[in-house]
């Protein structure tokens, strides 16, 4: 006699609902699309026929629901025909979980499943046999052997959504990863790419300047001393002081220098002044030095000279540009090497103080109002680790730091020695975890966050990384900020 199942509750309108057929299926069809389960191969005709007629049959068009996220999980499931996949309403259009033809699913004996992790929507027809729980009893004496492919199953489905669970956490911090390293990098590359581009208009019109200015000098003394007056004011410029350096790198003193020279360049009348004035407050050149000209030169070199001189000084800071964005660019990629471990043995000797600088520079494009303080022990030695999943706990535990401090706020960042164990401390100002919570944080699927904003793994995966390493992590939030703290041994033999 089959049982009733119970019925969904809430279920929106738009899904169509799985019930019973119209006429019960004979019990040799059921008993026959039974021995197509696999992990029931081997089961005596009276053991299938007891399944047969003491399930209860449920049958479905395409896109109907058979179960939903967060209810409670009543009946094993036995797929006779179809596809069932299962999604979390928050983790993407991306299954989580698939049922085929031939599979035992939903609750098992044995088991400590509460609730469903997703929903279940079917991607055809659909036929499926329901065990309620309350038979488990029974069925368990009637097959005596369904205990143990059970277990089996469970176990199977265990590692099945402990992998799956750990590539979705890659997957996601890979793409975050992506994200930051990407908006580091457009900066330097669309630097580099502007100046570039420049690059060869400047070329030419210096060119042009050029041409003019061997056609203003008459003698071969003058153009001796133009060189020399140049050579002379590069290298003062090269040893100007850098304090006052930064200050007209300030945009109300570049302007202000900028003013300066565009009247004494109106004064002179140097044409297209508009044009040369900038190019020469952008940099170290001494305003000094533009009187010194004019009482040296005569006033038809003035003009084509000063407008070469200042063309050149343009070339120079796009090269310079483009150097210094190369530079970035290689940094980063070497950032990422160093983050990766990339072509190296998997157990390092790591140097935590450079692992934590390593793994804060791809949040570069986060740290905008942000101020960051480091304080690293020196003593500290380096340990033995696993250098890329060291890496991915800082990443964890300092993207949550920035998440916590969405308005900015202050980072710090320590290392200490502590007897025999190596101790790194992450702080954070944010507003902090209540402290209800933060017995949960490591819990897996556990999150803070707003609903796609996270998996609630990212301290999971931390937690078991630190463990892996025979260390401890934990958490405390007090008036100075919220702390992240990890423990790991010095020993190599203590930590293996």
């Amino acid at each position: 006699m089959a049982t009733s199942t119970p019925s969904l509750t809430a279920t929106p309108d738009a899904y169509l609902v799985p019930s019973a057929p119209a006429e019960p299926t004979p019990v040799a069809e059921i008993v026959e699309a039974l021995r197509m389960i696999g992990p029931l191969q081997g089961l005596s005709d009276d053991e299938y026929a007891w399944l047969a007629r003491h399930g209860a049959e449920r049958v479905g068009e395409t896109g109907a629901l058979i179960f939903r996220e967060g209810e409670p999980a009543c009946n094993l499931n036995f797929i006779l025909r179809g596809e069932i996949h299962v999604r979390r309403r928050h983790s993407g259009p991306m299954a989580f979980f698939i049922g085929r033809t031939g599979q035992m699913t939903g609750l098992l004996p044995y088991s400590r499943m509460k609730g469903y992790g997703g929903d279940g929507y079917t991607t055809g027809p659909v036929w499926v046999l329901d065990i309620h729980r309350s038979l488990f009893p029974e069925m368990l004496q009637a097959i005596p052997s369904i205990g143990q492919r059970c277990v089996s199953v469970m176990l199977d489905r265990v590692r099945e959504v402990t992998r799956i669970e750990q590539q979705a956490e890659k997957l996601t911090a890979l793409g975050k990863l992506a994200a930051n390293l990407s908006h580091e990098l457009n900066n330097p590359a669309s630097a580099a790419q502007r100046s570039a581009a420049s690059l060869f208009a400047e070329l030419r019109e210096y060119g042009d300047k050029k041409y003019q200015l061997g056609a203003s000098c008459r003698s071969t003394e003058t153009c001796e001393q133009l060189y020399t007056w140049g050579t002379r004011t590069r290298a003062e410029m090269a040893e100007y002081p850098s304090q006052a350096s930064e200050q007209r790198d300030e945009p109300l003193a570049v302007a202000d220098r900028e003013a300066k020279i565009l009247v004494w360049l109106q004064q002179h009348g140097v044409s297209e002044a508009w044009n040369i004035a900038p190019a020469i407050a952008e940099t170290r050149f001494p305003l000094n030095k533009l009187d010194e000209f004019a009482t040296e030169f005569p006033a038809e070199v003035i003009g084509p000279a000063i407008a070469t001189f200042a063309s050149s000084l343009r070339v120079e800071r796009m090269a310079e540009t483009i150097v210094n964005s190369t530079v970035r660019i290689f940094d980063l990629i070497s950032a990422i090497k160093d983050y990766s471990y990339m072509d190296q043995a998997p157990i390092q000797d790591v140097d935590l103080p450079q692992s934590i600088t390593t793994t804060l520079s791809m949040f570069g494009s986060r740290l905008a109002d942000i101020r960051v303080e480091m304080e690293f022990d020196s003593e500290l030695p380096e340990i033995s680790a696993y250098g890329s999943e060291l890496n991915q706990v800082w990443t964890v535990l300092i993207e949550n730091a920035l998440d916590a401090m969405p308005d900015g706020g202050t980072l710090r960042l320590t290392t200490k020695l502590q007897g025999q164990m190596a101790t790194v401390e992450i702080w954070n100002t944010g507003e902090g975890i209540p402290e209800e919570l933060q017995t949960r944080i490591f819990e897996p699927f556990f999150t803070t966050k707003a609903p796609g904003k996270g998996l609630g793994l990212g301290l999971d995966t931390a937690h078991r990384i630190v463990s892996k390493h025979s260390g401890f992590l934990r958490v405390e939030c007090n008036e100075r900020g919220t702390c992240f703290q990890v423990r790991l041994p010095l020993d190599q033999a203590q930590a293996y």
